[in-house]
């Protein structure tokens, strides 16, 4: 048998993972982190839970969309950390684990005691991250901060929308994903260095740092030019012709990202008259008359259909593709073998399609359980952190903890 072929350990089998983050960029940190294998524990308030339990409809099996999307592959505490018993649980959880992620305002938790600074005294090798809307440094101190917030405060959202209308938001929580991507990152770093050295760290990831770094070249632009970069909409600043353009039934974009590629449109079009145009022969000269050719471009691609022209271009080799809803996405994604749904079975709502990671492990395939009902897992997970019967009996009388019907007794 190939070795190779043989199913492997996932890479973060065996590491522990303390999710005390909500929302979105900290629990979708650690969603990564539990699709490569680690233990997931994630600690909510009782009664409430994370905030994107609210967040519906839509709703499956009265969960909430918005909450299944980034929490599949987890276990839920549902914990008062208010409560004397309830923290020192939470704490002995800090103290055990691999990994704490967490997202409260500056301030709060420290004086809960989960602090970096308590959980590192009595755990040294511990990778401790806070996610936060504005970072540790950013002036005023410890400055709330939601997506369509940062995206306005980051330059994203004045980047984004039509050349003559008004800045716009970008249609996901897109702040929030690439902190969470930039999170997952810097724990796997500092995992890495902790197995070696037995010494953890702190990792800042902040949804205001994260943006202004995935702006790349727009940052850059800006910088060597000292201007604003100007609004295109769903064109390109500096590459044409790059861009959705209408066809006779559906828009259809085109990425011509370099001179051979605006040859092989200009040969699928039948449009030699544009290759042979001296203006159009390299791309600067192709962004300065940019108006002109996008014009000569349209005309064509409207007289036929946007699967006609899609055909001929991607037989030329030019990067093509037809602008799609979020559910045709899915099932066009999934049909021609992209294998990004999964189905997993839901205690309330049933079979439940989940979208993959964007990564894939060869030979160890993910695991998948669904995401965790409110407190699901309380009793098992006190439990195994050494907690009395009768002690979490008492908790969960009191209301300090809520462990759901559906979980384990």
């Amino acid at each position: 048998m190939n070795p190779l072929s043989v199913p492997q350990p996932l890479p973060l089998t065996g590491v522990r993972v303390a999710d005390l983050s909500r929302v979105l960029a900290g629990p979708y940190a650690t969603m990564l982190l539990a699709d490569m294998g680690a233990e997931v524990i994630k600690v909510e308030q009782p009664g409430r839970g994370d905030d994107t339990r609210a967040w519906g409809p839509p709703w499956a099996g009265g969960e909430a969309a918005y909450f299944l999307s980034v929490n599949r592959n987890k276990r839920s505490l549902a914990v008062d950390l208010k409560d004397p018993d309830g923290r020192a649980a939470v704490q002995e959880l800090c103290a055990g684990a691999d990994v704490v992620v967490q997202n409260f305002r500056p301030g709060v938790i420290d004086r809960l005691g989960l602090g970096y600074a308590d959980v590192s005294a009595r755990n040294p090798a511990v990778v401790y991250c806070s996610v936060s809307g504005f970072g540790p440094e950013h002036e005023p101190a410890g400055r709330p901060g939601f997506d369509i917030v940062v995206q306005a405060e980051s330059g994203l959202m004045g980047t984004t929308g039509p050349a003559e209308g008004p800045a716009s938001k970008v249609g996901v929580a897109l702040t929030d994903v690439l902190t969470g991507l930039n999170a997952a990152v810097g724990i796997l770093g500092a995992l890495m260095r902790a197995r070696t050295t037995g010494r953890g760290e702190e990792i800042s990831a902040s949804l205001i740092n994260s943006t202004l770094s995935g702006l790349v070249n727009l940052t850059q632009q800006a910088l060597v030019t000292g201007a604003e970069p100007a609004r295109v909409g769903n064109a390109h600043t500096t590459i044409v012709p790059y861009q959705a353009f209408p066809t006779a039934d559906a828009d259809l974009v085109i990425a011509a990202g370099n001179d051979a590629l605006y040859l092989r449109m200009c040969e699928a079009l039948e449009r030699p008259d544009l290759a042979a145009d001296p203006r159009y022969a390299t791309n600067p000269g192709r962004v300065e008359h940019r108006g002109e050719l996008v014009g000569e471009i349209s005309a064509t691609l409207r007289s036929r259909s946007a699967d006609h022209w899609a055909e001929r271009l991607l037989a030329a080799g030019v990067p093509v593709g037809r602008v799609r809803g979020v559910l045709d996405a899915l099932r066009t994604a999934d049909a021609r073998g992209d294998d990004v749904l999964r189905a997993v079975d839901h205690p309330t709502a049933g079979l439940l399609e989940q979208v993959r990671a964007g990564f894939r492990l060869e030979n160890t395939p993910p695991p998948l359980t669904a995401p965790p009902l409110l407190g699901q897992h309380s009793r098992e997970i006190l439990t195994e952190l050494g907690l009395a019967a009768d002690l979490i009996d008492a908790m969960v009388e009191r209301g300090a903890v809520q462990q759901h019907p559906k979980g384990n007794p």
